[in-house]
C-alpha cells in the first residue's frame, strides 16, 4: 500500500522497436512508444492497429518477439502482469474489475498481494482514511460497489492503482461509461497529478476532444506500425485522423435529409419490466419514434437501457404495458420482426447478435437462410446460396475478412458490427433499434456505421438509438431523451437542448430542454 504523504517521482516508459506476431499475422511491426515521466500520453489508432497488443506486451500478458522495454531508463523484462505491478505499472480496463457485492474499502484491501487471512478492519480502515486524505478525489469507503455511480466506480479503479503504489497508469477508454462532467473531472485530476510528477498516464482513446484537451503528447499506430507522434495540445482532428487512417479516407457523414413523418412508427405504452428477483428495471416507459426520425436515448450504463433493448428484442418479458408498430400490437418474435420489418444492432454484437464460431456468411444469413433466393425449394438450406449471398453483402458493406467462411469471432469489432449491419440493413427497414453501435470502434468504422444508420433514417425508417456516447447522440438524433434509474425524460428536439443540460440530467438533475423565456 502507498504510504501517506509520499509522492514518488513519476516513471518514464519506452517501448523500443517492438514486434509481435500471431502465426502469420504481424500485430506489431517495429513500434516505438515513449512516455515521458509526469506526462499524459494518448495512444491512438483504428481497431486492429496494434494498441491492445502493445499494451499487453507492456503489462506482461504477451511477450514481444523483438524489441526492448525501458522503465525509468532501465531495461525491464516483464513476463507477467504480476511483474508489471511490482514495477508500479497498473491498468484500468474498459470494463470494471471491482467486486460489486463488496464495499469500496473491501475492494481496496483485497486487491493487495499481502492481504492477511484474518483482516484487522479497524487498522485497515484507519490506514484507508489516511490514504484518502492524500488523494485528489474520494469515494465512500462503506458504500457497496453495486450502489456506486459509474463515475464513482471509475474513480475507485484509479484509487485502487494508487493504493497499490502503481504510478504508471494505463487507461483503456476510461470515459466510455462517464457523463461529460465526470469525464472532465477524472481526466482533469489525472492531468494535474501528472503535471505534479506524481503519475505518468498512457490513455487509449478514440475521443479526439479528450486527447487535445487533456493530453500532453500522443502516438498513433496504423496497421501494426508506428504512424506518428507529437504534441497533443497543438494537434487538430484532421491531422490525427489522417495519421490513423492514412490514404484510405473516411466516408463523409450522410446528409440529414428532410423526411415526411408519415410511415412506420414504433410506440411504447406504459412499458415496465422487472428482473428475476422482482426489482424494477424499467418503469412506465411511454414514447414513440416516427418515420424518418432518430430518437436518441442517452444514459449512463446501468440505468435500464440494456433491459429496454431486451424487451424490444424479445429477450425479456414485458411486465406491464404494450409495444406497438404501425398502430398494431407488436410481440417481438422472429415472425413479427419479418412481418413488421423490425431490425436491430444490439450492444456487444459478438456476444448478443452472432454465433462466434460460425462463419461470417452463416451469421449474415440468420435472417434469410429459410427464404428465397437463399433457400432451395421446400425451404431446404442451400450452403452455396448462403455463401454467395454472404460474399455479396461482405463486399457491399466493406466487411474486412479473409473469407466468407472465416469464423466471425476472428474479425475486429468494427467488422463484426458491419457484418451484423449487412444482415439487418440489406432489405427494406421500417423500424431500426441500435444500442451503442460504435462502442470501442475506430474513427473510420464509426463514420461508416453512423452513415449507414443515417441513410436508413433518410429512407423513412423510424430509428431508436440508445447510446452512452453524447457526441453520437447529438450528431445522430432528431430528438433526445435521457434514461435514468429505469425512467425516461420527455423527448425534446435536439435544437432545444445542449450537452450541458443532458449531462445534468444524466447526473440526476432536472431540466433537459432549454428554459422558456420570461414573458414581458
Amino acid at each position: 500500500m502507498i504510504k501517506a504523504n509520499t509522492k514518488p517521482r513519476a516513471p518514464a516508459l519506452e517501448a523500443l522497436h517492438v514486434s509481435k506476431s500471431f502465426g502469420g499475422n504481424k500485430a506489431l511491426d517495429d513500434v516505438t512508444l515513449k512516455v515521458d515521466a509526469g506526462s499524459f500520453h494518448a495512444l491512438l489508432g483504428e481497431n486492429g492497429a496494434g494498441k491492445s497488443t502493445l499494451v499487453k506486451c507492456i503489462m506482461g500478458f504477451y511477450q514481444a518477439d523483438k524489441g526492448q522495454l525501458l522503465f525509468s531508463g532501465k531495461e525491464a523484462q516483464i513476463q507477467s502482469p504480476r511483474e508489471a505491478h511490482a514495477l508500479g505499472i497498473g491498468m484500468v480496463y474498459q470494463h470494471f474489475t471491482l467486486v460489486p457485492c463488496l464495499t469500496a474499502a473491501e475492494n481496496l484491501v483485497i486487491s493487495r498481494p499481502d492481504t492477511p487471512m484474518v483482516i484487522d478492519w479497524a487498522a485497515e480502515r484507519a490506514q484507508l482514511e489516511t490514504f484518502m486524505e492524500t488523494m485528489p478525489f474520494r469515494v465512500r469507503l462503506d458504500a457497496q460497489v453495486a450502489t456506486l455511480s459509474a463515475g464513482e466506480k471509475q474513480k475507485l479503479e484509479i484509487l485502487k492503482l494508487l493504493y497499490l503504489d502503481q504510478r504508471f497508469l494505463i487507461l483503456d477508454e476510461p470515459t466510455s461509461v462517464l457523463t461529460p462532467a465526470e469525464a472532465d473531472e477524472v481526466l482533469g485530476v489525472l492531468g494535474e497529478m501528472a503535471r505534479r510528477g506524481e503519475v505518468s498516464v498512457l490513455m487509449i482513446s478514440h475521443k479526439f476532444r479528450e486527447v487535445t484537451a487533456f493530453c500532453d503528447s500522443f502516438t498513433v499506430l496504423r496497421r501494426g506500425k508506428f504512424a506518428g507522434s507529437g504534441d497533443a495540445r497543438n494537434a487538430n482532428v484532421a491531422e490525427l485522423s489522417a495519421m490513423m487512417i492514412g490514404d484510405a479516407g473516411v466516408r463523409p457523414p450522410a446528409i440529414r435529409e428532410p423526411t415526411v413523418p408519415e410511415g412506420p412508427e414504433l410506440e411504447l405504452r406504459g412499458i415496465s419490466a422487472r428482473d428475476e428477483e422482482g426489482r424494477a428495471l424499467v418503469s412506465d416507459l411511454s414514447f414513440n419514434v416516427r418515420s424518418g426520425e432518430i430518437l436518441g436515448i442517452a444514459g449512463v450504463s446501468g440505468n435500464g437501457q440494456s433491459a429496454l433493448v431486451e424487451l424490444l428484442s424479445g429477450q425479456r418479458p414485458v411486465a406491464r404495458g404494450e409495444l406497438r408498430v404501425n398502430g398494431a400490437v407488436f410481440e417481438p418474435t422472429r415472425r413479427n420482426f419479418d412481418r413488421f420489418k423490425v431490425f436491430g444492432l444490439p450492444e456487444e454484437p459478438l456476444r448478443n447478435a452472432v454465433v462466434p464460431r460460425m462463419s461470417v456468411a452463416e451469421n449474415i444469413a440468420f435472417r434469410s437462410f429459410d427464404k428465397p433466393p437463399v433457400a432451395r425449394r421446400f425451404g431446404l438450406i442451400s450452403p452455396a446460396g448462403i455463401r454467395r449471398r454472404g460474399a455479396e453483402l461482405i463486399r457491399q458493406f466493406n466487411v474486412q475478412t479473409s473469407s466468407p467462411d472465416a469464423p466471425i469471432e476472428t474479425l475486429s469489432g468494427g467488422n463484426v458490427q458491419r457484418s451484423v449491419l449487412a444482415r439487418e440493413l440489406s432489405g427494406d427497414v421500417d423500424i431500426l433499434i441500435v444500442s451503442n453501435p460504435c462502442f470501442g470502434l475506430d474513427f473510420a468504422s464509426v463514420a461508416d456505421i453512423r452513415s449507414k444508420i443515417m441513410d436508413c433514417r433518410n429512407r423513412g425508417a423510424a430509428v431508436l438509438l440508445i447510446s452512452e456516447d453524447l457526441d453520437e447522440i447529438f450528431e445522430m438524433s432528431d430528438k433526445i431523451a435521457v434514461m435514468s434509474d429505469g425512467r425516461l425524460s420527455d423527448p425534446v428536439p435536439v435544437a432545444q437542448t445542449d450537452a450541458r443540460r443532458v449531462g445534468n440530467l444524466l447526473a440526476g438533475q432536472s431540466g433537459l430542454s432549454a428554459p422558456k423565456p420570461d414573458r414581458a
